[in-house]
């Protein structure tokens, strides 16, 4: 077992379930303290029993005073965080981004958008502090390339890719690296969810069999395949790498 981030303190929002969560048992079992983040207490629980040395703070993603509260438990508890991972975020309707409704559109970005932003606001300091830190955030292959199906979640989700590559170049010359992963369509909570979307029965068998085809490897990600993206950007090993958006879709975008 390796231990890159032994004695390295992170932060993981969205840590109760699907990418959130692997991506901290992932940076548990390489030796970090981590605080975790969500909004569902019952999953946090589970996420922390598999997390030796982690704190857990119950609060929404998107709640500015949630997270001002979970950022000073962490220095409380932890010590300042060198690692960021805002991995919290909604999928949203599926319709057409015209036809959301306002407060539909609203929650979508305060989610996937001013989450992020949040998090970074309330821990680049402390990476300030200790003179250096890594952060990756979570867009989508769908904050690449457009998605009719998920108009909304594709806006917000390529306004994030946007966000880290102008966060990478605010704090470059601080030593502190700003990068985000892309995932396609990946195994777990987040991937069911989508599916529902399209209806139950054939109309749900139909739209996996067509995202499927659509993957040059053949086959849906797993969480833990973009775990080890995660913990390789926020990794010494990618040093001298920032404001990357990097897709993991088995050659769906390529």
């Amino acid at each position: 077992m390796h231990a890159r981030f032994a004695h390295k303190v992170a932060a993981v929002t969205g840590a109760a379930s699907g990418l959130g969560r692997a991506t901290a048992l992932a940076l548990a079992a390489e030796g970090a303290r981590i605080l975790l983040f969500d909004r569902d207490e019952a999953g946090l629980a589970e996420t922390a029993r598999a997390c030796p040395g982690s704190v857990s703070a119950v609060g929404d993603a998107s709640s500015a005073a949630d997270i001002a509260r979970a950022e000073a438990q962490a220095l409380r508890e932890l010590g300042p965080v060198e690692l960021l991972v805002p991995a919290a975020g909604m999928l949203g309707p599926a319709k057409p981004a015209i036809e959301l409704q306002e407060q539909e559109w609203d929650r979508l970005f305060a989610v996937n958008v001013k989450g992020p932003w949040l998090a970074a606001r309330a821990f680049v300091p402390h990476m300030r502090q200790i003179g250096h830190g890594a952060i990756c955030m979570f867009s989508s292959t769908a904050g690449l390339a457009g998605s009719p199906f998920l108009s909304g979640y594709s806006a917000s989700k390529g306004a994030v890719v946007l966000l880290a590559r102008s966060l990478a170049l605010n704090h470059a010359a601080e030593k502190i690296r700003v990068n985000c992963v892309c995932p396609g369509t990946i195994d777990g909570p987040m991937t069911e969810a989508s599916f529902s979307l399209a209806g139950e029965g054939q109309a749900r068998s139909a739209r996996e069999a067509a995202i499927r085809s659509r993957i040059p490897a053949g086959r849906f990600g797993a969480p833990q395949e973009v775990a080890a993206a995660v913990l390789y950007l926020l990794s010494d090993a990618a040093g001298f790498t920032t404001g990357v958006a990097l897709p993991i879709d088995g050659g769906r975008l390529a």
